[in-house]
């Protein structure tokens, strides 16, 4: 007998196939006949049993059978088609804005474990959630994360390295957060890392876990005490009274910022009253209690009003500051923000390169390739594989976007 056991799925028998459950948030199925080719077997929660058969023999056809089900996982939330990226992926860490790692030549290193979210704000600048227009989703393996997230603050030689956990859309929906958070602070150099987070999916034990792997920051995206206010901002079902009472537990296990964006016309007096709220509540020990943030218009984003010149959101700011005797405004030295060498990258915009379709993008007929241990985003790409000839259009932050040349 083989008794095959596995920490990140479960497995349940539904409508004549075993459904096969990866890290609680994506699935994809089995069908029931190839796993019977294997042996008789019987399914568990987190383990499959094999009759008659040796593990080594069992495990070799049943990982087989696994990689092929990953090419159908999808997501849970909108049963979009899910990539999952992972060491042995051939798929690189660098270069998109989407998932991976991102080095804006500072000592703040971003990590995106994971696409999609659990609401949608009707100002998400990646128009992400459950009505999001993205075509598809990424998850990314933990170690593959700590590994490469080593090698950049290797490169940065600092001590003062603050590690930003952040996704186009929630991150707490990873299921590996604590284990993530626990890998990015046993590195050396690390010193402070931070998750941005709605709230609704965290818990008083979720934050003791995240606590005790060593997270020392919450972002916490509050942009109204009004109930009716937040959920209009939240544009799904949100539980108001749950985010409030987690954010009064953060301040006794970790540090935390009241992170709002503003929306002119929506939350313009909710402002004052987060900052006091935060202030109340034991926010900002080692940085500002809040962090207000302005609303602007992307181009694939949700844009329901027309962004305000930075010039003019921070007279709106001062102005507030004033009537309301509260601080909403915070210079960077408030984040310890300390500019270091960027992280090398392999090409110059202009530069013609070849490069391999490798995966579909979020947005339209974009594709995603790689070269030279980066990846390209391609716009009005219709090739779905292969080989492509590009003209690098864009290499700002070592995230690259590439022009279609044949």
């Amino acid at each position: 007998m083989a008794e095959l056991v596995f920490r990140d799925l479960s497995f349940e028998k539904d409508k004549g196939k075993v459904k096969v459950n990866f890290l609680r948030l994506f699935y994809t199925y089995l069908e029931e006949d190839n796993l019977s080719r294997i042996a008789p077997y019987e399914v568990n929660k987190h383990s499959i049993t094999f009759k008659n058969v040796s593990e080594n023999s069992a495990r070799k056809k049943f990982e087989f059978l696994l990689f092929n089900s990953f090419k159908n996982l999808k997501n849970r939330l909108n049963n979009k088609k899910t990539i999952y990226i992972h060491q042995s992926s051939g798929i690189p860490l660098i270069g998109t804005n989407y998932f991976g790692l991102i080095d804006r030549g500072t000592n703040i290193i971003e990590v995106k474990p994971i696409t999609s979210c659990n609401i949608g704000c009707i100002f998400c600048s990646v128009d992400e959630g459950p009505y999001s227009r993205r075509k598809a989703d990424f998850v990314v393996e933990k170690d593959y994360l700590v590994n490469e997230f080593r090698k950049i603050v290797e490169f940065k030689a600092s001590s003062n390295i603050d590690a930003h956990i952040n996704a186009q859309g929630e991150p707490t929906l990873y299921a590996d957060m604590a284990e993530l958070v626990r890998g990015i602070m046993s590195v050396k150099g690390v010193k402070r890392s931070s998750i941005d987070t709605n709230g609704t999916l965290l818990t008083k034990q979720y934050i003791d876990e995240l606590a005790d792997a060593g997270l020392t920051r919450i972002n916490l995206s509050l942009n109204a005490l009004d109930p009716e206010k937040a959920q209009k901002l939240a544009g799904y079902p949100y539980n108001l009274n749950k985010v409030l009472e987690i954010a009064r537990y953060l301040p006794t296990r970790m540090d935390l910022i009241i992170a709002p964006v503003w929306m002119p016309g929506y939350n313009d007096e909710e402002l004052p009253k987060l900052a006091k709220f935060a202030e109340e509540i034991g926010a900002g020990k080692n940085c500002p209690p809040i962090g207000i943030q302005n609303m602007l218009n992307y181009r694939f984003g949700r844009n329901p009003v027309d962004s305000v010149p930075m010039e003019d959101f921070y007279k709106k700011m001062r102005e507030l500051e004033e009537k309301c005797n509260v601080r909403l405004v915070f210079d960077k030295a408030a984040f310890d923000v300390e500019e270091l060498p960027e992280f090398p990258k392999p090409f110059k915009k202009g530069q013609v390169i070849d490069a391999e379709i490798v995966l579909p993008g979020r947005i339209g007929n974009e594709k995603l390739a790689v070269a030279k241990d980066r990846l390209i985003s391609v716009p009005n790409c219709y090739k779905e594989e292969g080989n492509v000839r590009l003209r690098i259009k864009r290499t700002k932050h070592n995230i690259f976007l590439g022009e279609l040349l044949d």
